[in-house]
């Protein structure tokens, strides 16, 4: 019994080993490979150690330029969204008539594909003909060059991000239904205001579900790639050139493989150790249900 049962274990979870061996690990490999190569994808490679670690941090002002970009959009977008995905929550939590239409409103645009909705926001900033443009004129305000312009264009990409944060408004949304009510009540038996019920029961209660979106907001911008790839091509004088968009320039324009691999792996290493970071310093604020950290 227990030789079958091992048998079929193996065999049910199968599918996800062979997936992960073969898209994941080995991928993996390869390029931790590639990284000492010095490759084109035409000739054969050549082997060059350190090289292209080298080069990457002493002579290519690209990688710096992408690493500053990428940190600064990062550091823009990821607090915003939390703080106004959390707000929405707040909001979308009351009992108010049609609250479902609000939520499935505001929840509809994380559905839309980064391909359309770049290709929309495009025309939205459109330095002519744009509908941003044109409410700013009727205003009486000087328009505004948006995405065409290097000193916003990263500021411009942060608030396009901003319209896709319905699917973190759910998971706020699902933490703060699991928050017992008469822990909200009893606040205000106790004589506190809205703030301490925020402050005491809410934000508690909720550091959980606020860690799991911070880890997974960090990552998703860090890996932010589609949007400059559409909208900017890394423009105007590389004030939107990302991280993977570098990547993939170098990969696929240059034609310089090892070193994209080389980059990579710096992308995963950083990645990880700002996770690690994050994971450890979430035991003295992520409060759990049971009393510990």
């Amino acid at each position: 019994m227990e030789r079958s049962q091992r048998f079929w274990g193996w065999i049910f979870i199968m599918p996800l080993t062979l997936g992960l061996t073969i898209w994941v690990a080995f991928p993996l490999g390869i390029s931790l490979v590639a990284s000492t190569w010095r490759w084109d994808m035409i000739g054969p490679p050549r082997f060059i150690g350190l090289g292209n670690f080298i080069t990457m941090f002493t002579a290519d002002p690209l990688f710096l330029q992408s690493v500053i970009v990428t940190l600064k959009y990062t550091l823009l977008s990821v607090p915003l969204q939390l703080l106004i995905a959390f707000g929405l929550a707040l909001l979308l939590t009351s009992r108010v008539k049609g609250i479902g239409i609000y939520r499935t409103v505001f929840y509809i645009p994380s559905l839309i594909p980064v391909v359309v909705s770049s290709a929309m926001w495009l025309w939205l900033f459109d330095q002519s003909f744009g509908l941003f443009n044109i409410i700013l004129q009727q205003l009486g305000l000087p328009a505004q060059g948006w995405i065409f312009d290097s000193g916003q264009v990263i500021q411009s990409l942060v608030f396009m991000n901003l319209w896709t944060v319905g699917n973190i408004v759910v998971i706020f949304l699902a933490g703060l239904q699991g928050i017992p009510r008469q822990l909200r009540e009893a606040v205000s038996i106790d004589g506190g205001n809205l703030w301490h019920e925020f402050r005491h029961v809410i934000v508690p209660f909720m550091s959980p579900v606020i860690f799991y979106n911070l880890v997974i907001g960090l990552i998703n911008n860090l890996q932010t790639f589609t949007q400059p790839y559409i909208m900017t091509h890394g423009g105007p004088s590389n004030a939107s050139l990302t991280y993977l968009l570098e990547i993939y320039q170098q990969a696929f324009q240059f034609n310089k493989m090892g070193y994209a691999c080389a980059m990579a792996w710096v992308f995963i290493i950083v990645t990880m150790i700002l996770s690690a970071v994050l994971f450890k310093s979430s035991g003295r604020w992520v409060y759990y249900e049971g009393g510990g950290k």
